[in-house]
């Protein structure tokens, strides 16, 4: 499930970063180690959006200028979520950056009909390859055209199924289909323009901080229809629960929101 939260804006004109996921990712921790169930504490299948609302860039980051600014949080696990909604509006403000807001709502959002053939876009950079301190593996680039680029988020997206513990073996095993197809032609132009569809972002776990190298850009998936729902309701690749892998389904405003999508990552 997908919830919407809504935020008013207390300083308009205050910012975040460009990629702000590893703020929004210590606070929604700590929102969750607030409550008094400890099953959750290390809980991590979940997924969230970057801030949206009316911004103007500057070289610090993103300003934001609207009275209400919004945060796309998703889970399958309704339990998780209810806690976690209920935990986030009870709080009277969160500093996100510079940015004081404060909870005011949350709504679901509308469902989708997802089938074995999706076109999907990147809402937050998708991440193949887990990282370690000091590791420079985890910034290898990799064609995203290349069976290379399929396999290591099939693996990682069976892992995190199993670990979610919502399937059976049989499941599991029948879920064996999965490719992912590049845009090729979002690809060129973002290339054409001398933009860039991967780039490498900062994580932080327990105050140490990481790199990886995230990639965005729009693609069709061809998986089971329940894999592609634990896609769209937990995220794609590695550090969902950092706020990386948040991915949407191509609609009817496609050219509007792939051109956000150039203007936000490249």
């Amino acid at each position: 499930m997908r919830t919407r939260i809504v935020f008013s804006l207390k300083n308009r004109g205050a910012y975040v970063p460009f990629h702000h996921q590893f703020l929004l990712a210590q606070t929604i921790k700590g929102l969750i180690m607030l409550g008094k169930k400890p099953e959750f504490f290390n809980y991590t299948q979940y997924n969230f959006s970057g801030l949206k609302g009316q911004i103007k860039i500057s070289r610090k980051g993103l300003h934001f200028y609207s009275s209400r600014v919004t945060l796309v949080f998703s889970s399958s696990d309704k339990t998780f979520l209810d806690y976690f909604i209920s935990i986030l509006l009870e709080q009277k403000e969160l500093l996100i950056g510079s940015l004081q807001l404060v909870p005011e709502a949350t709504e679901l959002e509308e469902p989708v009909t997802i089938n074995d053939s999706v076109k999907f876009l990147c809402i937050s950079p998708i991440v193949l390859l887990p990282s370690s301190f000091n590791d420079e593996k985890s910034k290898r680039f990799i064609v995203p055209e290349t069976d290379e680029f399929s396999d290591l988020l099939y693996d990682n997206t069976i892992e995190r199924m199993v670990a979610s513990k919502k399937f059976t073996d049989q499941q599991i095993a029948d879920f064996y289909k999965f490719q992912l197809v590049a845009d090729k032609e979002y690809i060129d132009r973002i290339q054409s323009s001398h933009k860039k569809f991967a780039r490498i972002y900062p994580l932080y776990d327990s105050d140490v901080k990481y790199e990886v190298r995230g990639y965005t850009f729009p693609f069709t998936l061809y998986a089971p229809q329940p894999v592609q729902q634990f896609i769209y309701e937990n995220g794609l690749g590695y550090f969902s629960h950092k706020g990386f892998g948040m991915v949407d389904i191509a609609g009817a405003n496609t050219q509007k929101r792939e051109a956000d999508l150039e203007a936000t990552y490249a």
